[in-house]
């Protein structure tokens, strides 16, 4: 169980919370991977998925070393007085990450169930409101269990996929197209991704040493990409075509034609953004709780909920705008936000911050 925690646990919880804003619907792969061709595709994947462990080995170094294991205390150390551009680009990405949830699970249950919309939008607010009052070891066991149904539902998707339209998904990935930059893809879907990491803090608090972070930090880019590149594998027969769907995996559930099979997916859907937004919520709500601990006062549990429902329910608001346009426009313009107040300073700054505090004995 140590093991688990201090070398997977990070990777299962960064896969858990990536997922809804990440590759949940598939509009994300074909937005920001499939859009460069096939074989352009594939070639961002591998670099997003370097960019994610890389950033994350020093990230959870840093963590470590400064004992933040909140996002308020880490970006304080890393940026000073500046720390609250991070915070104005975190709430930003988390009310479209919330918007995108609450727009997903309305139209699972519709489309799979024939449940009303908003049905699907009050069973999440629910469902999310309860982790979040379970704190950290509830958060923990949950993102650890259903990932192994995560990984385990995709694998099952992938095998009925290539066994279903094998020649097809390998005519595409064969053709070598490549549409565009695919370092751009790569670089915009790693930057604007990284924002969830502060949901993956509180895990760090387990390791004991740098090997622990390094080999932690080193698995959690595959481990949170490996869904993404079974799904990325699974659609690409239907290139370019899938391009115009706003829900590829609703497309190809119904291609694929089992009924069974499309009611397990987006029931593990269903609970995997569950975990995203329990997972953003509660990084929040840790920020919040050190501020309370700094006035020596207590962060109240039925807040955490009430904060949790608020925050789905504006989210549910903002999902109006639509699941595409939320994506096309509202990840990218948060991207390069991202990549200046994190990705950059903290593969520069944080690596000389980290040297100096080993340095002084630290």
């Amino acid at each position: 169980m140590n093991t688990l925690r201090r070398y997977l646990l990070p990777g299962f919880i960064f896969q858990s919370v990536v997922i809804a804003g990440g590759y949940g619907t598939g509009r994300e792969l074909a937005e920001y991977f499939l859009s460069r061709g096939p074989l352009g595709g594939l070639l961002a994947m591998a670099l997003a998925t370097v960019v994610w462990s890389a950033v994350c080995i020093v990230s959870y170094e840093f963590a470590r070393v400064f004992g933040a294991f909140d996002y308020r205390s880490f970006f304080q150390r890393l940026l000073g007085r500046f720390w609250i551009a991070f915070e104005v680009l975190y709430i930003a990405l988390m009310m479209i990450v919330m918007a995108v949830i609450a727009a997903a699970a309305g139209t699972i249950l519709q489309e799979t169930f024939g449940f009303p919309y908003l049905v699907g939008v009050i069973g999440i607010m629910a469902l999310v409101g309860l982790l979040v009052f379970g704190g950290n070891r509830t958060i923990e066991r949950a993102f650890a269990g259903w990932s192994g149904v995560l990984y385990l539902v995709y694998v099952i998707f992938f095998v009925l996929c290539v066994t279903r339209f094998g020649p097809q998904i390998q005519a595409s990935l064969t053709s070598g197209t490549i549409e565009g930059s695919w370092v751009v893809g790569g670089l915009e879907y790693a930057g604007y991704n990284l924002a969830v990491l502060p949901a993956v803090l509180i895990a760090i608090r387990h390791h004991r040493n740098r090997r622990d972070t390094f080999i932690s930090g080193l698995l959690t880019g595959p481990l949170a990409m490996l869904p993404a590149l079974l799904f990325f594998v699974a659609i690409a027969g239907e290139y370019p075509g899938i391009l115009d769907e706003a829900v590829p995996v609703n497309h190809m559930l119904e291609l694929l034609g089992s009924r069974t099979f499309q009611i397990v997916f987006q029931v593990m859907l269903f609970g995997t953004l569950v975990e995203t937004g329990a997972g953003m919520i509660h990084s929040v709500n840790e920020r919040v709780a050190h501020a309370y601990r700094d006035r020596n006062r207590e962060f109240p549990a039925r807040t955490r909920v009430l904060s949790a429902i608020a925050i789905l329910a504006l989210g549910a608001l903002i999902s109006q705008f639509g699941l595409t346009p939320l994506i096309a426009r509202g990840y990218g313009t948060l991207t390069y936000g991202y990549l200046a107040v994190f990705v950059v300073p903290v593969l520069t700054w944080g690596i000389y911050l980290i040297s100096r505090e080993r340095a002084g004995g630290g």
